[in-house]
């Protein structure tokens, strides 16, 4: 099943109005103040038990997310970019990117004088759209007029204050919102274990690697003939955003043992916030195989590896330096939670969450600068809220890969290894109902772990459908398969052992956006060690086999590091491309659009003829074809 990596951070306690103004501080309107959202908003703050103030010397690590400014044109520039013609190609620097749609550098000036005035220190990301600011929960509270407390909800404990951040005006108009004043979250890796191993989770240093290997991708999505003209991602930079530290040599052992000839010393580490700060098995194996994935397509290219701490400020903040920095080409991360789990944790009614716009903006920039960015799109099917705290079975997908600004790689299933046994027998839409009658016999209940497993996908509740997924054949309309009956409030759900083919309409951005095999039973071999405190790893090292969403994305990094050495250019965003690519004749995207239980994700399935359908996005690719297309 999913490895859940729950993601926490520190808060602080709470001050008065009176003693925001205490310290001697530059501003024209100090008696005008305005209360800023936070990350986490009443869906969780109300529910939670409380019981007492944090230690006011905790010490916390707090995003200052700043709004971004002309966003109407910058999605205009984008479309350029990506539109053969005028401005195709031509991407921005970060400081270009500053200078056109961050707030005035001013604005960053006098929040940090700010902040200092409380004893707070506090960085600006060059792209000037993120402050990290570090202090004590004493120093927060007194800066932003808040309490932080104790707190739990769901058995998870966690600091966090019931009344939003208040500053002065003159600052806060500028604050999109302010992430780590309280720290309940639940990042997610995207990666699953085959129902025939999972009684350990732990890699086997006695096995030999039995599932696929890159080679059996490469033949599979035809990506020899890029091979044959020379292309090995030279000239690259790969970037893996994760969560989890990892022992590098696990991914050279990987590619040593597959006779991959790879660019020497071409990982680099980057610690964000101090790093993961974990030294078990918290997802280890997630990074181990990001970057191996990823490496073993583009042989030559280089990979950063940006890790941060499983909590807000740290994805995001792994993701501000990826970007910021603009030092790679691909992006790609496999982590997330579901939209559900942020709908009740941010402010509610809210047409656009702040929280999901961190994301986006940050998507944004990067489609700006020309890096194409990847995400997975889960592992729960068409109900990525089933595996995280919030619990229900409404239909849902997940963030960030709901950003429009991103490639959501979906999964499928190919009909190899124990897929095979159990009936596949063509590239299907991941989804485990083809085991439900295989868990039936060994006397697991209709309503068990395994099964609300596939490729995620379905609509975003949270961004509008995107210019580019408007007027695709399926794109908003749906055929699904009606395994599952959630109750009105979706705290339960009743199976249906002869589901019905139903038909609707949907709106929103669609998820996936293209898929490739993900389904652990059809999955790839992963070479792994548990890294510990002193950097070297302990005894549990050897090989798996998984799946996961989380294996597409990194995929797709690495071929799209192919694409880019292969046609001397940087493709950039990809999906304004691959969806115009998609309605041409000789499509290198081929849909997966049966229809009924051998091709859906537990839920939506294909519909004959179209283009897209919400299992699988626009289906499979052709890689060679596909470099031809983006040339």
């Amino acid at each position: 099943m999913t490895k859940t990596m729950h993601r926490w951070m520190a808060f602080a306690a709470v001050g008065t109005l009176a003693s925001v103004m205490a310290p001697a501080v530059a501003f024209a309107d100090t008696t005008s103040v305005q209360a800023i959202p936070q990350g986490v908003g009443p869906g969780v703050l109300q529910q939670a038990s409380y019981f007492g103030d944090t230690d006011p010397s905790t010490p916390v690590t707090v995003d200052l997310v700043m709004k971004l400014q002309n966003q109407g044109q910058l999605a205009q520039f984008i479309d350029q970019t990506t539109t053969p013609g005028r401005g195709f190609r031509q991407y921005l620097s970060t400081n270009s990117f500053a200078s056109q749609y961050a707030p005035n550098p001013q604005i960053a000036s006098a929040i940090q004088t700010y902040l200092r005035a409380y004893g707070i220190q506090s960085t600006v990301y060059s792209d000037k759209l993120v402050i990290t600011a570090t202090g004590t929960a004493g120093q927060f509270n007194k800066a932003f007029n808040i309490s932080l407390m104790n707190a739990s909800l769901h058995g998870r404990k966690f600091h966090a204050t019931k009344t939003p951040p208040q500053a002065p005006s003159s600052i806060a108009n500028s604050i999109l919102c302010i992430l780590g004043l309280t720290n309940y979250s639940d990042f997610a890796s995207q990666a699953v274990k085959p129902l025939t191993t999972s009684g350990s989770t732990e890699p086997n240093a006695a096995l030999a690697p039995s599932a696929l290997m890159p080679s059996d991708l490469e033949q599979q999505y035809d990506v020899t003939p890029l091979y044959k003209q020379g292309a090995t991602g030279q000239g690259q930079t790969i970037g893996i955003v994760t969560l989890a530290d990892f022992n590098p040599s696990d991914a050279q052992y990987f590619w040593n043992y597959n006779h991959i000839q790879t660019k020497a010393n071409r990982i680099h580490v980057y610690d964000v916030d101090g790093g993961s700060g974990l030294s078990e098995a918290d997802g280890s194996d997630e990074t181990s195989l990001d970057v191996e994935q990823s490496g073993a397509l583009a042989p030559q290219a280089d990979i950063n590896v940006y890790v941060g701490p499983n909590s807000d400020t740290g994805f995001v903040d792994a993701f501000a330096k990826a970007i910021s920095d603009d030092a790679v080409q691909e992006l790609s991360t496999s982590w997330g939670e579901s939209e559900t789990a942020i709908a009740s944790a941010v402010q509610q009614n809210l047409e656009t969450p702040q929280y999901a716009q961190v994301f986006n903006q940050l998507f944004m920039e990067a489609a700006a600068q020309g890096i194409s960015t990847f995400a997975a799109a889960g592992d729960d099917g068409a109900y990525a809220a089933t595996s995280d705290s919030v619990e229900t079975y409404n239909l849902s997908v997940l963030n960030p890969a709901d950003s429009p600004y991103i490639t959501a790689a979906g999964g499928t299933t190919l009909p190899v290894l124990e897929a095979a046994q159990f009936g596949v027998t063509k590239e299907r839409a991941w989804g485990f109902d083809y085991l439900y009658p295989f868990l039936a016999q060994l006397g697991y209940p209709p309503l068990n772990p395994y099964s609300f497993t596939g490729g995620g996908g379905g609509f975003s509740t949270v961004f509008a459908t995107p210019d580019y997924q408007q007027g695709v054949s399926g794109v908003n309309h749906f055929t699904a398969v009606q395994w599952w009956t959630p109750s009105a409030d979706g705290t339960s759900t009743t199976f249906n052992a002869n589901p019905q083919i139903v038909t609707g309409t949907g709106s929103g951005r669609n998820l996936p956006d293209l898929s490739m095999n993900a389904d652990p039973e059809s999955g790839y071999s992963v070479y792994f060690s548990l890294p510990i405190a002193d950097g070297s790893s302990d005894l549990d090292t050897g090989w798996s086999q998984y799946g996961g969403t989380s294996f597409v994305a990194p995929q797709l990094a690495g071929l799209s590091a192919l694409i880019n050495s292969a046609d001397h250019t940087q493709v950039g965003f990809w999906n304004p491309q691959i969806y115009r690519f998609a309605q041409q004749k000789n499509s290198p995207l081929h849909p997966l659009d049966d229809t009924g239980t051998s091709n859906d994700n537990i839920y939506y399935t294909g519909t004959a003829g179209t283009i897209y359908n919400q299992a699988t996005g626009l289906g499979t690719p052709d890689v060679a074809q596909l470099a031809n297309n983006f040339r």
